[in-house]
């Protein structure tokens, strides 16, 4: 085997494992979108009931929500980041096999 068969089995396996870890990670981005929809609404159904009820249980209960939506919304786009990075890695590595 050459250096350079060596090479591209190399990256050919690199290939095939970030092709699974784009499944993966589209998988759960798919996933999130739909649960950072419903805790959205929620969300916002829980923030009218603080403005209306004013009372403390309520703006409690819109606190947590508004935690939940946060929280959710910076795993959605760690999400998308990690999308974004294993494409540019995948790209770069079927740059290397073209060459």
């Amino acid at each position: 085997m050459t250096i350079k068969n060596f090479s591209d089995a190399f990256v050919e396996r690199r290939l095939r494992r970030g092709s699974q870890t784009m499944r993966e990670l589209r998988d759960e981005l798919r996933i999130t979108s739909e649960q950072l929809e419903f805790v959205e609404s929620e969300a916002q159904e829980k923030e009218m009931r603080a403005m209306v009820a004013e009372t403390a249980d309520a703006a409690l209960e819109h606190h947590e929500a508004q935690r939940s939506l946060e929280a959710i919304q910076k795993y959605h786009r760690h999400l998308l980041d990690s999308i974004a990075e294993t494409e540019l890695l995948q790209d770069r590595l079927l740059d290397k096999l073209g060459n």
